[in-house]
């Protein structure tokens, strides 16, 4: 199958700018419009492994970034989304345009996909278990995520949602540009050189924002689930000695359900999904400082199973 590093720059941006580039990551498929050079940039740089589909292939979700038509077009230019000719948030400075890209995907994901339960976390995968970090902004999960994907050993499925299947309870793959924030992304520069990540955005709703490409082997098996091993609430503390500490259940459970975008709406499914994971999964809460320690911990999570 062609990916999207098949087409020439020109190529890519005329299909971006016309009837729009369709693209697959894991299950979902999008179709994006944008007549916008750093939205072409930022697909090149980070999505360039993904499947590329054809202009009658089906996609899920329409998304489309354009200038507005007024005079905002030039002065504090501005950019506007549109998800299948809705739009769902405000205008945003123009230089905001491919993190809005990002957000208006992930806003689509996890008010739509409900033939999943959705947890705000992310999920990794080694020997074919994974680690799910569920996380508020500024825990550190993303970061934490960069260096275990990036370094650690761990196949990224996501950085920002974590997809069950209702019926077998398997983890579903959906990777993505990692998103990291302020000081985040120099500490990532530093700790995995090799990571790719894309020119900081400043002043967003999130602060100085950076997006780091997913690893290529993430990308190619994005197709192989996994299974739920282990649930780790990580916390970032400057200074902080690294501790894992065992979480009863019930506890899990309910910090779990917290963190979810549809538990309530899927009902008695939902609950019943939940509760299975966490009969499937050992709860932590995992504190940290410093990046080697914490890999090293999470070498070490087979000793620790449910």
């Amino acid at each position: 199958m062609l990916t999207v590093a098949s087409l020439a720059p020109e190529a890519l941006h005329a299909r971006l700018a016309g009837a729009g580039l369709r693209l697959r990551t894991g299950r979902f498929t999008v179709r994006l419009q944008a007549d916008l050079p750093s939205v072409t940039a930022g697909i090149a740089l980070l999505y360039g492994g993904y499947p590329l589909l054809q202009d009658d292939d089906f996609a899920e979700f329409h998304l489309k970034l354009a200038r507005p038509r007024s005079a905002r077009r030039w002065l504090r230019p501005q950019v506007r989304l549109a998800c299948d000719g809705y739009e769902m948030f405000q205008p945003m400075p123009l230089q905001h345009a491919f993190p809005m890209f990002e957000w208006g995907f992930n806003w689509c994901v996890s008010s739509r996909a409900h033939r999943y339960l959705m947890v705000h976390a992310a999920v990794l995968e080694r020997n074919g278990r994974a680690v799910i970090l569920p996380a508020p902004p500024g825990s550190g999960k993303s970061t934490l995520t960069a260096a275990l994907s990036g370094k650690g050993g761990w196949r990224l499925l996501s950085d920002e949602l974590t997809l069950l299947e209702l019926d077998s309870g398997l983890l579903v793959p959906n990777p993505r540009p990692i998103s990291l924030k302020n000081a985040s992304i120099d500490i990532i520069r530093r700790y995995v050189p090799d990571a790719v990540l894309s020119t900081p955005v400043q002043d967003t709703l999130k602060g100085t924002v950076a997006h780091m490409r997913a690893p290529g082997d993430c990308v190619a098996r994005a197709a192989e689930t996994a299974l739920p091993a282990w649930i780790v609430f990580p916390h970032y503390q400057a200074g902080a000695a690294t501790t894992l500490e065992a979480l009863p259940r019930a506890a899990t459970f309910m910090e779990l359900a917290g963190n979810s975008f549809n538990y309530s709406v899927l009902g008695a499914a939902g609950f019943a999904a939940l509760g299975d994971l966490v009969e499937r999964a050992a709860g932590f809460r995992f504190r940290y400082s410093a990046l080697d320690e914490a890999l090293d911990t999470f070498a070490r999570l087979d000793a620790f199973a449910a």
